[in-house]
């Protein structure tokens, strides 16, 4: 499973839920006795729960460092989503955000949440195949969309789930409920915070796309296809910063996620 710093999952789901719950409505959060938050992070969707569920809300997660940031806030479990360490029915919703997509058998996992829940397991899964971005920068949204490209098919895990997690319900058991969509909106306009511009930065040297440069090349890019589109990715960068310079970049990207709830057959 990837693993991700508590500085990239604060930037990444900053914001999320603050413009409207409306899609965790199937989880029927106010009458939820005992919650929990399975690969939890640093507690962005666990502090959600806890505000809206009258019940208690314990964060689950591998990572103590990121654990020790979400106990600020709810009470935390160290654990592997794949054998959690709590008891059969030991909650009456389990639920996890952005975990999916990095597990290589979702389905197990799902099969793991129901074993400790006596009602309902949801999963808030992004498609990051279908990610929008609209930039003033007018190459930035071919270029990203052929580097997600070459991601894509070179990621070993399906980072697009969310649209489909539906599927992995069914093969864990799980009779599905409702799936509902919610686009979490990120914007980049002036004035320009320090994150802003450190990413404006990496684009400019090409520092993000060599992050992912040996998993594009798993998948069909060839080495001299990646080396012309890094090429082109630093010339991009170097517009964004001459736009902040002028104050007149902005960009928006929608990533869209999808709440699928299921039942415990049993239930």
């Amino acid at each position: 499973m990837r693993e991700f710093s508590e500085d990239y999952l604060r930037r990444t789901r900053s914001g999320m839920w603050d413009d409207s719950r409306e899609a965790l409505e199937p989880l029927d959060l106010s009458s939820r006795d005992r919650v929990l938050d399975v690969g939890c992070g640093t507690g962005e969707l666990s502090r959600v729960l806890a505000s809206e569920c009258p019940g208690e809300v314990i964060g689950c997660d591998a990572d103590r460092d990121l654990l020790a940031v979400a106990g600020e806030h709810v009470p935390v479990v160290a654990g592997d989503a794949l054998q959690l360490p709590f008891p059969d029915d030991a909650f009456d919703l389990v639920v996890c955000q952005a975990l999916l997509i990095n597990l290589p058998d979702p389905a197990a996992a799902l099969a793991e949440f129901a074993r400790v829940s006596t009602t309902l397991v949801a999963a808030i899964e992004p498609d990051n195949g279908a990610v929008a971005v609209d930039s003033s920068v007018d190459a930035e949204e071919s270029l990203e969309r052929r580097a997600r490209r070459a991601y894509l098919e070179g990621v070993d895990t399906d980072v697009t789930l969310g649209s489909g997690a539906k599927t992995a319900f069914t093969d864990a058991g799980l009779d599905v409920c409702e799936t509902r969509r919610y686009d979490h909106v990120r914007t980049i306009e002036p004035p320009y915070d320090e994150h802003a511009l450190t990413v404006a930065r990496r684009k400019a040297t090409g520092a993000g796309l060599a992050d992912d440069r040996e998993t594009m090349l798993d998948g069909e890019l060839t080495g001299p296809e990646y080396d012309e589109l890094r090429g082109a990715w630093r010339e991009m960068g170097r517009d964004v910063i001459d736009q902040m310079g002028n104050r007149e970049y902005r960009r928006t990207e929608t990533v869209p996620f999808y709440v699928t709830v299921g039942r415990v057959t049993d239930a």
